[in-house]
């Protein structure tokens, strides 16, 4: 039995193979439609979220299948103080396949030691968020054809962002991939993914602070929005918010084939006036995200 708590538990094979998988469902969804017929998916939110969780519920409800579970942990046995390996205990009885979201780093690695049936890490802190990787990549592809080959620019907060963390630990795996990472002195790449990760894997990366100024070199731009979850201070997050704001004047400085990546959701760190360029992508990628999640529940199952 296969889980998935970080995408570096596909091998790059294998991420092919699922990225594939995505992209023959986005070409012939209906193709799919009975492939988990009589098949559970429990959905475990400990943490608030709509794409992530509704995805997840309209990927097993498109493959068939059907869905059970909690948005929150105040409406589970959490609140009466149940561990999250007795919870899993339990759904392993109830569900085929698990996704969980929890704000505790590790927590869905913890359940998946417990567990009967395969995890999804949907989440965990700010640690990792394997499936937007997953959608991020499946992006990428689709509207470059390669995963190879181009410079990508993460923008916003670098430090507690989960999406970033997984998503450099992703790329570093391709060829030539070249990094740009655009944030404030105190929201910076934490120190581990800077030395362990890019250092130790001889990876080419520059950080700075402003995005213009990198904005006629980029592929990819990757913007993020400063969490206001992850500060233990209102003032330093007010202070925080309003650092990056892409607008239609920044945008003139970008190549005509950039595209414009954001896990969503969007604070104001998007101006909507970029809504309507075509290089921007991040509606699509949300859509992108549900054909990602309906392979993976296809390939951890067995059924693709």
């Amino acid at each position: 039995m296969k889980h998935l708590l970080s995408p570096l538990d596909f091998s790059v094979q294998e991420l092919d193979e699922l990225l594939a998988l995505a992209s023959d469902i986005a070409t012939n969804p209906t193709k799919y439609n009975h492939h988990c017929d009589g098949k559970k998916l429990a959905t475990l939110f400990y943490e608030p979220s709509t794409r992530t969780r509704l995805s997840f519920e309209a990927a097993m409800l498109n493959l068939g299948g059907s869905v059970l579970g909690f948005s929150s942990a105040d409406s589970s046995s959490a609140a009466k103080g149940e561990s999250v390996s007795d919870t899993i205990r339990v759904i392993s009885c109830y569900a085929d396949i698990c996704a969980m979201r929890h704000p505790k780093e590790g927590a869905p690695m913890v359940a998946s030691e417990k567990s009967r049936i395969p995890v999804i890490n949907a989440g965990d802190g700010g640690h990792e968020h394997p499936t937007q990787t997953l959608t991020d990549l499946m992006t990428i592809n689709e509207l470059r054809g390669s995963l190879d080959n181009f410079t990508i620019g993460l923008c916003g907060d670098l430090k507690f962002g989960r999406t970033v963390h997984s998503l450099i630990n992703s790329l570093i795996r391709y060829k030539n991939i070249k990094f740009v990472l655009i944030s404030p002195k105190e929201l910076r790449v934490p120190d581990y993914i800077r030395e362990d990760v890019l250092e130790a894997n001889g990876v080419e990366y520059k950080e700075v602070e402003k995005l213009e100024d990198v904005m006629p070199e980029l592929d990819i731009l990757y913007m993020t929005r400063v969490q206001k979850e992850r500060f233990f201070s209102e003032d330093e997050y007010l202070r925080m918010k309003d650092f990056y704001i892409l607008d239609k004047t920044k945008m003139e400085l970008a190549k005509p084939d950039m595209y414009i990546l954001h896990p969503l959701p969007r604070v104001n760190e998007i101006s909507v006036e970029v809504d309507d360029d075509p290089r921007a992508a991040y509606f699509k990628q949300a859509q992108y995200g549900v054909y990602v999640r309906m392979a993976l529940i296809l390939t951890l199952l067995g059924l693709n």
